[in-house]
């Protein structure tokens, strides 16, 4: 990556980034928009990659406390600082429950459940709420200290004590995966992200799930979430070549057709289809995405067809173009 340059870093970064924002949310059920996260962290990023900036209050605060995580890694790791990053995820006080403490720590009992109603079964309980401050402030001076321990096996065991202390209301899953990131950067000695722990642990999240409850209900003993971590953080790292991959194909794109004269709106389409859109460009959603008319869209597509960068393809409802990298 360091070959590559400032620009292909950071559109990696971007990558990186919106792919860890979508897979955190999506290992607690929540579904994000990636358009929205995707200009979010742009914007913050100085990156101008065209679109509307998103009003959504929630992702806006889950992507500062992913780039505050990454970037400032080096900075003690305070109460104010979880607190800020907890109001940032919930900054209507709600959740889809209702009413939830905010920007601060729980004064409620926590206790996760099973979901069948003949038989309710308590997977795990939390500490009690009185004790919550001084199991925090233990954590805390024991993040921020040199402890001596290799900094991806504290990541590791940072992630299950916070995730064990379960401090706050909720959110609780999120704020540790954005701890296990800001020790991992410190490891790395590189705010620069190019790969996602949270990709990699949605993609095993019922194995996730299931390893956190074992070693919940057991003692002291670690040892099988510890090894489950490193196996998982291997994965992870093995799977950001696809990322990479697909920056390098989207530079590779452009340096082959940089001689074309395109206009805005298809040079718009095209980043869209380089960064992972699904299925085939139609017509219709290419007007969406251009914002302009069905004819419009239609001699825009005929002429990226004539100029060899789409191909029909599909037929019936899912007829539509597909693009051609180069030398394929």
């Amino acid at each position: 990556m360091q070959g590559l340059g400032f620009d292909l870093q950071n559109e990696a970064i971007l990558e990186t980034l919106t792919l860890d924002a979508i897979k955190t949310s999506a290992i607690e059920g929540e579904k994000l928009n990636p358009e929205d996260v995707r200009s979010s962290i742009a914007k913050k990023l100085g990156m101008n990659i065209g679109g509307a900036y998103p009003k959504d209050r929630h992702t806006d605060g889950l992507v500062d406390m992913l780039l505050d995580a990454s970037r400032n890694y080096q900075s003690p790791v305070t109460k104010k600082r979880l607190c800020a990053w907890h109001f940032g995820l919930f900054p209507t006080g709600t959740n889809n429950f209702g009413p939830i403490k905010t920007g601060d720590y729980r004064d409620t009992e926590m206790a996760v459940t099973s979901s069948r109603l003949d038989k309710e079964e308590i997977f795990f309980e939390a500490p009690e709420s009185n004790r919550i401050k001084e199991e925090m402030n233990q954590f805390l001076n024991w993040i921020n200290s040199d402890s001596g321990i290799d900094p991806i096996l504290k990541a590791a065991q940072a992630h299950l004590w916070f995730i064990t202390i379960h401090p706050f209301d909720d959110g609780n899953g999120r704020i540790a995966r954005a701890i296990t990131d800001l020790l991992l950067a410190r490891s790395d000695g590189s705010h620069q992200r190019f790969y996602s722990m949270s990709a990699q642990i949605e993609k095993v999240r019922k194995e996730y799930y299931l390893v956190l409850e074992r070693t919940q209900k057991r003692s002291l003993e670690i040892t099988d979430w510890m090894q489950w971590f490193l196996e998982t953080l291997m994965q992870a790292l093995a799977n950001a070549d696809k990322t990479l991959e697909q920056v390098l194909n989207k530079q590779k794109f452009w340096n082959a057709n940089r001689n074309l004269a395109l206009n805005d709106r298809q040079i718009k389409v095209l980043n869209k289809l380089l960064d992972g859109f699904e299925g085939n460009i139609q017509r219709n959603k290419y007007g969406r995405i251009a914002q302009t008319s069905k004819d419009t869209a239609f001699r825009d597509l005929q002429d990226l067809v004539n100029k060899g960068l789409l191909t029909p393809s599909g037929k019936g409802r899912g007829a539509g173009y597909q693009l051609i990298y180069p030398n394929s």
